[in-house]
């Protein structure tokens, strides 16, 4: 007598999830391979520095296999309607200012490292970034760190001080008319097919704005009935990955970060790095890792006030990373990577698919913006060596797997960081991701 199956219930049945978790607009590419250019493709313009020459930088992005890159288009400096417009056509780079020894605050940070010295008009730039960008087929997604960073690299005040003055109520309403302004520049210009994507802004729930759910919900909304042709979302630093449904309707795409930071973490709360006003700051264990040639606080002094108001990053993390010695600091995290190795890998994977499966229940396109394991010093290696690769890689690969639609290789995978000297890793993650089924 043959044995009959026995009758488990469709939880057995795994749901495909290879098939993309919902449809990009027809003329985009069908993956997107993402390098993050933030805000420093116009902070880091310097004669010498990543972006002096966009046509370049943007050749050479498409040479490594890239084919979106992901920027902070100011649309509160540009099209705010603020008074900005001045400013914006003659924007003064300043950087975080000059240090008493010389040198320049954040030389030992990442993104923050700009030596400013130069003037720019930003609009014109913009178009220029666009112009560069269809020479060599590349897509843009469009974000702002105005309300995170951006305004902290002007040597004027003037830009923070002008988005700080909106009222809080106010500020996704403000946003949204700036970003249907720059579109419709963009559109004139003959760039709407550009557009990969719009976000309101970058990291709602790691920026000075209400949460999304407070007034964002309801932009999101009115810029997706202007702009029904394009994706119109907000990202996430941390999405709520255990409890999903509560991100607030609206997003027409799941832009969301994943970052997992785990030895990096235990690092960060053992030398409190991340906090302000610490009355016993550097503690031991910081002073442990820090260069035999660093200087005291008093020392080393401070950025103008505003702006420490003007960006997230405090006063503790900017002495420590400029100071840290980095060989000491990566020494730390490989020696105790060991004990936190597979619950970051398995976090990695836990948020990619909560991630998929969100955007799959709302039948729109995911992107991971951001990741993957943290803010790490400049010149640290963590992530830019084995280990990193390999979370790296276990992102890459889980979200194809998962049908996410665009990804970066690394947040550090960008003309302005050490990796972007990686150009065999990049082109061979850059082909995984071109090459895999559906795309």
């Amino acid at each position: 007598m043959s044995e009959e199956l026995r009758y488990l219930g469709s939880g057995t049945l795994d749901a495909s999830t290879a098939s993309l978790t919902g449809a990009p607009p027809s003329h985009l590419p069908s993956r997107l391979t993402i390098t993050l250019w933030d805000f420093s493709w116009y902070t880091r313009a310097e004669d010498g520095g990543p972006y002096p020459d966009l046509d370049a930088a943007c050749a050479k992005a498409a040479e490594l296999g890239y084919n979106t890159i992901r920027i902070c288009a100011a649309p509160l400096l540009l099209f705010g309607g603020l008074g900005l417009e001045g400013l914006a056509g003659d924007l003064d780079i300043e950087g975080l200012g000059k240090a008493p020894d010389g040198g320049i605050y954040g030389r030992g940070t990442r993104w923050y490292d700009a030596p400013g010295g130069y003037r720019l008009n930003l609009q014109e730039r913009l178009l220029e970034l666009f112009d560069a960008a269809a020479r060599h087929g590349l897509v843009v997604i469009l974000a702002s760190w105005e309300y995170q960073q951006s305004t902290v690299f002007a040597r004027s005040p003037q830009w923070f001080e002008a988005i700080d003055a909106v009222p809080l109520n106010d500020r996704y309403r403000v946003l949204a008319d700036a970003w249907d302004r720059l579109i419709n520049a963009l559109t004139d210009a003959g760039h709407r097919e550009r557009i990969a994507m719009v976000e309101l802004h970058n990291e709602v729930d790691f920026s000075i704005l209400p949460a999304l759910a407070d007034g964002g919900s309801g932009q999101l909304h009115r810029l997706r009935e202007l702009h029904p042709d394009l994706l119109v979302t907000a990202s996430y630093g941390k999405p709520p990955h255990l409890a999903m449904h509560t991100v607030p309707d609206g997003p027409g795409a799941a832009q969301f970060h994943v970052y997992s930071y785990g030895v990096l973490d235990a690092l960060q709360q053992q030398i409190d790095i991340r906090s302000e006003g610490t009355a016993d700051f550097p503690n031991p264990a910081l002073r442990a890792l820090l260069r035999p040639d660093a200087p005291s606080v008093e020392e080393y002094g401070r950025l103008a006030d505003w702006k420490y108001r003007a960006t997230v990053v405090t006063d503790q993390m900017f002495y420590g990373y400029d100071w840290i010695d980095p060989d000491a600091w990566d020494t730390w995290l490989c020696n105790e990577y060991g004990i936190y190795r597979e619950v970051m890998r398995r976090e990695i994977e836990s948020r990619v698919i909560a991630i998929a499966a969100w955007a799959r229940w709302k039948s729109v396109p995911a992107v991971v913006g951001e990741g993957w394991i943290g803010y790490t010093p400049l010149h640290g290696t963590f992530e830019e060596g084995p280990i990193g690769r390999d979370l790296a890689e276990r992102g890459i690969r889980t979200a194809l797997n998962h049908g996410i639609w665009g990804m970066v290789l690394c947040s550090n995978a960008a003309p302005h960081h050490p990796l972007w000297a990686d150009e065999a890793w990049q082109r061979r993650m850059n082909t995984l991701i071109l090459t895999a089924p559906g795309s």
